[in-house]
């Protein structure tokens, strides 16, 4: 077979125990997603050659392969924030296509929930005072603050309110009410986000994520090892990667995401149109992440994405296009780079594996085509996965 002419597919899933998790430790989470996950495919862990991983100790991914017990001969530790996960997924499938790899995992596992509650460390995120963040750190600007500030610039421009940002974390939670293994179902209405406590203007507490504890993982293949799944394989059709910029002066427009960029290179790359794609699974740490790049990878267009979430559109019962069909990072889960999670669901939902909360087209049969957007930093960075089935 030709170097770089395997195709790729996703033949396993899984995610660790997730939620309150208050008495494991994040190597634990790592594990036990792993197990899973090579469970699901029905292969042993003698298949990987090739592993992935970011956040978690000195030398990641090397000190999590060792306590996987893994000796991989292809390598990834890439970290650009919350996309990192969706970017390395586009590496593996790369990878496996050239034939530098045949199986890669990629696994991700964090207590950020249960340290804070046990003193471990605390609820404050910063990314340090050297290099360009020097020049922004004086001010003040939080991780939050920066998505509040892109947020009002958008109100500005477009006439976005904040009702209908509301109404983002409003539908999350409705497809969350559907997942049990999300953290928090209890439905909830727009008042009761616009009347929660301010975190950072416009942002009040139900605007942005959640803190839970959990891990997930993602087993990539090539073709040829799919006979040997014990599940339907999901292809990798296409993958997209962009980084935008570091600090907030150089972002040229607080309007537009790095996701207009890998978004249109994913889709380019699969052959397929927004207009196709049958749900998305888009990183929502903050409610206008949702409603800016729904703008970007093309759902509609720049500046009409608040009128695109009204109406119902994200809910899995009955909207138009099903977004973040487990709860996303607003409800189900949220334990820090969470786009590994946004794969996992997927891939559950191209399968037929989502319950109560699955997505079913007008037709009855089971969506064809997904995708996966993940964002990094505050909008730095993006990463973006096409995926069907056959």
């Amino acid at each position: 077979m030709p170097v770089g002419s395997r195709k790729v597919a996703v033949v396993g899933v899984a995610l660790s125990d997730c939620g309150r998790v208050d008495d494991t430790t994040p190597y634990a989470l790592h594990a036990q997603a792993a197990r899973r996950a090579l469970a699901d495919a029905g292969l042993d862990r003698e298949v990987v050659d090739g592993f992935a991983s970011a956040g978690l100790g000195t030398l990641a991914p090397v000190e999590v392969a060792e306590y996987l017990g893994l000796r991989p001969t292809w390598v990834d530790s890439t970290t650009v924030g919350g996309s990192t996960w969706e970017v390395m997924a586009a590496h593996a499938a790369d990878a496996i296509a050239a034939g530098h790899a045949n199986a890669v995992l990629l696994v991700y596992g964090s207590t950020a929930r249960a340290d804070i509650k046990a003193g471990r460390r605390t609820g404050n995120l910063s990314f340090g005072a050297r290099g360009p963040l020097q020049f922004e750190v004086p001010y003040g600007h939080t991780l939050i603050a920066k998505y509040a500030m892109a947020a009002r610039r958008h109100m500005l421009e477009y006439g976005t309110t904040i009702e209908q940002l509301a109404e983002v974390a409003v539908q999350a939670r409705a497809n969350a009410a559907l997942n049990p293994e999300a953290m928090f179902r209890d439905p909830i209405t727009v008042d009761d986000v616009l009347s929660g406590p301010m975190i950072a203007d416009p942002f009040t507490k139900l605007h942005c994520c959640i803190r839970s504890d959990g891990g997930a993982a993602v087993l990539l293949a090539a073709e040829e090892y799919v006979r040997d799944c014990r599940t339907a394989p999901v292809w990798v059709l296409g993958t997209g990667e962009h980084v935008s910029h570091a600090a907030m002066s150089e972002w040229p427009d607080f309007t537009v995401s790095p996701a207009a960029v890998s978004g249109r290179l994913a889709f380019e790359r699969a052959g397929v149109e927004a207009s196709e794609i049958d749900f998305a699974e888009i990183y929502d740490a903050f409610t206008y992440m949702t409603l800016v790049t729904l703008e970007d990878l093309g759902f509609c267009a720049k500046g009409e994405g608040g009128a695109f979430v009204e109406k119902g559109r994200l809910r899995v019962d009955g909207g138009e296009l099903p977004v973040n069909t487990d709860g996303g990072g607003l409800s189900a889960q949220h334990p820090g780079m969470r786009g590994l999670f946004l794969l996992v669901e997927a891939v559950r939902q191209l399968r037929g594996e989502g319950g109560a909360r699955q997505v079913r087209l007008a037709d009855g049969e089971l969506p064809r085509l997904g995708v996966a957007s993940g964002t990094g930093g505050w909008f730095c960075s993006s990463g973006t996965v096409v995926l069907g089935r056959s």
